[in-house]
């Protein structure tokens, strides 16, 4: 069935999501936080009650939250196996409390035809509930495989100029053989990540790791790299994600630092790039 292009432009009624310390805590474990040293530096992001240590939230976790209405479910009826996310953007306008509610406004911003798939792009605002004082957006780009050909825009381009020269900062971060299994747990319960059979219906040879928890990874190399681990340092992240990520992977991310902004990419231990065209602005 094709895409429903009359979806553009549509706006979700607000919906309110609320959180916890603990969904914090098992989003943190979920994109690797801990791992290397569970009573190290990322104590404060993966417990609540550690002495003189106060509960933060990584920056990335928006992309749990800050996602609501009923935008997605107004693209048209699509085999769900063939859906994978191509972009990720997230703006914050301060650090993201332990336990919290926003209200979140989702807008259809385009569908693309990309050829072989359809690029649907939907971009959501998020208030606090309580003083309606902005807490974050996200902008979120979805490749649906074998929906495009319909003859729509092919929208704007994404690719940007590629980092040249030496990184200035290279961090590394392997990934538990079970990281989609814990991820998923934060609410993104595809069975692409975690069912042998739909993955292979998908075409991968077994579940891989979601994009998101890819994101996340890499947004705990720029916050602790970039940020000094201050999360109100994190202003704002885009990427691309450009090839799967298989639970298991080491995940190698390299820094240009520019004026204002960093350019970044994401590669796993056989060097292939599962993440370009990065941005990352430091507040």
């Amino acid at each position: 069935m094709p895409m429903n292009l009359d979806a553009v432009g549509s706006t979700s009624e607000p919906a309110t999501r609320s959180w916890t310390s603990t969904d914090c805590m098992l989003y943190a474990l979920g994109v690797g936080a801990g791992a290397l040293d569970p009573t190290g530096f990322e104590l404060e992001y993966t417990t609540e009650n550690s002495a003189d240590t106060e509960q933060r939230v990584l920056p990335t976790f928006a992309t749990i939250v800050g996602v609501g209405g009923a935008a997605r479910s107004s693209l048209g009826k699509f085999d769900p196996a063939m859906l994978v996310h191509g972009e990720q953007s997230i703006e914050l306008h301060g650090a993201i409390a332990p336990d919290g509610a926003v209200t979140t406004t989702s807008t259809v911003a385009g569908i693309y035809d990309k050829g072989s798939g359809a690029l649907a792009v939907i971009e959501s605002h998020s208030l606090d509930a309580s003083t309606g004082a902005p807490c974050f957006s996200t902008r979120s780009a979805l490749f649906i495989r074998g929906e495009g050909g319909f003859g729509g825009d092919r929208g704007p381009s994404s690719s940007g100029a590629a980092p040249q020269g030496e990184p200035d900062e290279v961090v590394s971060y392997p990934t538990r053989p079970d990281q989609a299994l814990l991820y998923r747990l934060s609410g993104d319960r595809n069975p692409l990540h975690s069912d042998p059979v739909f993955a292979k219906r998908a075409g991968f040879d077994r579940p891989i790791l979601h994009g998101l928890c890819t994101y996340g990874f890499t947004g705990r190399a720029l916050l602790h790299t970039l940020c000094g681990s201050d999360p109100t340092h994190f202003r704002s992240m885009h990427a691309r994600f450009s090839r799967p990520t298989l639970p298991g992977d080491t995940l190698t991310v390299s820094m240009w630092v520019g004026d204002g902004e960093v350019a970044f990419r994401t590669e796993n231990q056989r060097g292939e790039t599962v993440i370009d065209g990065g941005r990352f602005v430091v507040a």
